[in-house]
């Protein structure tokens, strides 16, 4: 995509949606990671409905880890994987506590080394609640960058690469948001809504719909 089509595009997003928010429902930082942990090959409604009375008694990772992995597992199972998910709750809580002084920490490097966390969710979190210019790559993210051919690659680590290098900085904070929303509700997989859709002039896609 031109350089000049992507800064519209932005431009586009941001007059629609300046403020755009994350669909995962937290109280705070800590739940705020958890409930990203959980959704990993998940839904965002689906991990509501399960974090909704977890997170009303286990807001902090003490009160995680006096929950027990039992307790956990008990209100997370109606989500995908949610054994080993629940496993990983209990050990990032107890890592937080153990050398975090229970805070969660606000860099890659750190978020990375408790259970359940990689490069994505360290981004949603770094951007969602420390207000970083993060882009978490996801499969909406990664899908729209070769459609659009705005960022085309063959993995998601090139695709956060070549992410960072074209959007405009004045963008960046907000830009996987407007990504994620467009191709979760607009860009979708099978049947893109291309007659909704504000950047339709812009795009060159093969699987445009006119």
């Amino acid at each position: 995509m031109l350089k000049k089509n992507i800064e519209e595009m932005f431009r586009r997003f941001e007059a629609r949606d300046p403020e755009p928010k994350g669909e995962l429902d937290y109280i705070n930082v800590y739940t705020l990671l958890v409930a990203v942990v959980l959704s990993a090959q998940a839904t965002d409604v689906g991990v509501n409905k399960a974090t909704k009375a977890l997170f009303k008694i286990a807001d902090t990772p003490e009160k995680m880890v006096e929950l027990g992995l039992e307790g956990i597992t008990a209100h997370v199972r109606t989500i995908g994987l949610y054994r080993n998910k629940a496993k990983n709750v209990l050990a990032l809580s107890e890592r937080l506590i153990e050398h975090f002084n229970s805070q969660v920490p606000d860099n890659r490097e750190d978020l990375e080394s408790l259970a359940g966390v990689g490069r994505k969710t360290a981004n949603v979190v770094l951007n969602l609640y420390f207000g970083q210019p993060t882009i978490a790559v996801d499969t909406h993210i990664f899908r729209l960058s070769n459609r659009l051919k705005l960022a085309p690659s063959k993995n998601v680590v090139e695709t956060e690469r070549k992410l960072e290098k074209s959007i405009p900085a004045k963008y960046k904070r907000h830009s996987h948001h407007w990504l994620i929303l467009h191709g979760r509700y607009v860009c979708k997989a099978r049947k893109p809504l291309c007659g909704e859709c504000i950047i339709e002039d812009l795009c060159k896609s093969a699987d445009k719909v006119v």
